[in-house]
């Protein structure tokens, strides 16, 4: 995660240039003409995103097939959503129907996880004995979806009249505290 969150950095500061008036006023972004590689905080979901959930699995009292199981199909739903997600990103102006598309594409897999956690687990959560773990596998649960509620509003700015780097600064704002809330 450290990695890829050096290489969104980099590559915001190589494509976004800020320039201060005469007053001190920092005026919008203007574009470089290097393009900003938002894959790189897309390929640490990728990575981090499925752990998290997998994570939580092996925390509750599960058989080793059931853990195994959810394990795989809660990595597998993170995956396709994220993959889902990604070529909507890349469409920031013109035609937002494609866009809309990918997000609901994504959406699929995210209501499925979103499900899991709160219902589908619900009974192993309730098998735990131990107050003190019950209520932080519950907690960890709840933060997780609270914060993640997040992310199909960030990925939706562009829709309510964002457009260019404004919208990518948006974006990437709401992503960043949303990504500092979830992790």
């Amino acid at each position: 995660a450290a990695y890829h969150y050096m290489r969104i950095f980099n590559s915001w500061v190589e494509a976004y240039e800020y320039t201060p008036t005469a007053n001190g006023a920092v005026v919008d972004p203007v574009i470089t003409g290097t393009p900003f590689n938002d894959a790189y905080r897309y390929m640490d979901w990728l990575l981090t995103v499925p752990l998290l959930l997998i994570e939580i699995v092996l925390v509750m009292k599960l058989s080793p097939a059931e853990a195994k199981s959810k394990s795989i199909t809660l990595g597998v739903a993170a995956a396709l959503m994220i993959i889902a997600g990604y070529p909507g990103e890349l469409i920031v102006e013109g035609n937002l129907g494609t866009r809309w598309f990918y997000w609901a594409a994504a959406m699929v897999p995210f209501l499925y996880i979103v499900y899991e956690l709160l219902v589908g687990l619900a009974d192993a959560t309730q098998l735990e004995t131990e107050p003190k773990v019950k209520d932080s596998i519950l907690c960890a649960q709840a933060v997780t979806m609270l914060s993640w509620l997040t992310y199909p509003f960030v990925y939706a700015f562009l829709m309510p009249g964002y457009s260019g780097a404004n919208a990518i600064v948006a974006i990437q704002v709401g992503y960043c505290i949303a990504d500092i809330i979830s992790k």
